[in-house]
């Protein structure tokens, strides 16, 4: 090779590497990792976004968002439905607090078995748990469990957590194939502190046909509630009959006794 043919090729390959550096340059190299090529970020204190979701409770009462929440079996088979909006109450320093749980960042988990089943509400600071129990005919509500970690209320008050739990019972009665309903509000005291609202309330956990309620079973206060106005207009009107009556008779032997005379 001469002098001149090996400055040429030198002069080629510098030219070529100024080229392929200035394309490098202008289009990186895209490169993609699996999930577990990416390393994790261990944070020592939890996320804001965590903290921000947190229950804070509220010094006024206001009606919870009804929601209809459902529990699927591995099958996608829905095996438990409730329709009710959660309120938790909490007494702290002889005052009341309120936190309604919102649909929106709630998540349900559990399990359903043939004679157990397990419905839980999650959500951040906090849970509500039902143990569903299927006794021959009947199913109900054996164990409720509350869990509430909220914001402190106030300045001065510190970070708690409020549990308590509603065991050994039998709650939400009714036969396989029906649904227990109650318009009413109805409140589980978990606690001294703690307490949990449902309004309205429907819930089942077995027989559920093509996923949906069954007939509905009526509390015991939504019956009250419509009978008691039926039991008081027939009180009233059997008062009224009574009155006539009497007054009628009274008459009649008023006038049989000016005959006479």
């Amino acid at each position: 090779m001469t002098h001149a043919s090996y400055y040429a090729a030198l002069l080629l390959l510098m030219s070529s590497m100024h080229w392929l550096g200035s394309s490098l340059a202008s289009n990186p190299l895209q490169l993609s990792a699996t999930a577990d090529e990416v390393p994790a970020i261990i944070n020592s204190d939890p996320p804001i976004t965590y903290l921000s979701q947190r229950p804070v409770l509220q010094p006024k009462e206001s009606p919870p968002p009804k929601f209809l929440y459902t529990l699927r079996n591995p099958q996608g088979k829905v095996c438990v439905l409730a329709n009710m909006g959660v309120e938790f109450v909490v007494r702290e320093n002889k005052k009341k607090y309120y936190f309604n749980v919102n649909p929106s960042l709630t998540r349900v988990t559990g399990f359903c078995g043939s004679q157990k089943s397990v419905f839980s509400l999650e959500f951040d600071g906090g849970h509500l748990e039902f143990t569903f129990i299927k006794e021959g005919d009947l199913s109900y509500v054996s164990n409720v469990k509350g869990l509430l970690k909220p914001v402190p209320p106030c300045k001065n008050c510190q970070n708690k957590t409020y549990v308590g739990v509603v065991s050994n019972d039998k709650l939400f009665k009714a036969k396989n194939g029906l649904s227990f309903q109650c318009k009413s509000k109805t409140t589980l005291i978990l606690a001294s502190f703690l307490r949990v609202k449902l309004v309205p309330l429907q819930i089942q956990a077995f027989g559920l046909a093509n996923g949906a309620f069954g007939k509905e079973v009526e509390c015991w206060e939504d019956y009250n509630k419509r009978m008691i106005p039926i039991i008081l207009g027939a009180v009233a009107a059997a008062i009224c009959l009574i009155a006539i009556l009497t007054f009628v008779l009274v008459r009649e032997r008023r006038n049989r006794g000016y005959e006479q005379l």
